[in-house]
């Protein structure tokens, strides 16, 4: 049966969060609650996507916008879908969305260990940016 991309909804949060706890790599915070991302989905349409097989979430996208520059925040295919170019239909998808929202760069944090991650990006065109530094700071 072929994947279906569809864009994500609020009522798909609890197949979308198991698939982000069971993807290794992938760091979740109190940001990804259902609250949180019911608010984030409202505030970022058409960027958020999910692909499915047989009515099962398989890969999921999650990305939005400042208003000035995009971020993808969660990528995330199903282990045993992996090599079948899901993760970039996907991530094309919310470039597709940015680009319509007039945005014309887009960032993602990798695990600077997750060599898999890097690689996966780096295939698809996107480049390391060695000048910067992340850093954070809790408000809470």
């Amino acid at each position: 049966m072929p994947v279906e991309f569809r864009e994500m909804q609020i009522d798909d949060y609890q197949d979308v969060i198991n698939l982000w706890q069971n993807t290794e790599n992938l760091g979740l915070s109190n940001a990804d609650q259902k609250s949180s991302i019911e608010v984030f989905l409202t505030r970022n349409p058409g960027l958020c996507f999910v692909a499915m097989e047989n009515k099962k979430i398989i890969g999921t996208v999650l990305a939005g916008h400042d208003g000035r520059r995009g971020a993808i925040y969660h990528l995330a295919v199903q282990k045993d879908k992996r090599n079948q170019r899901l993760g970039s239909q996907l991530v094309k998808h919310s470039l597709r969305g940015l680009k319509i929202a007039g945005i014309e760069r887009c960032h993602i944090h990798v695990y600077a260990k997750n060599q898999s991650g890097l690689a996966f990006w780096q295939k698809e065109g996107w480049y390391l940016r060695s000048e910067l530094a992340l850093l954070s700071f809790d408000i809470t």
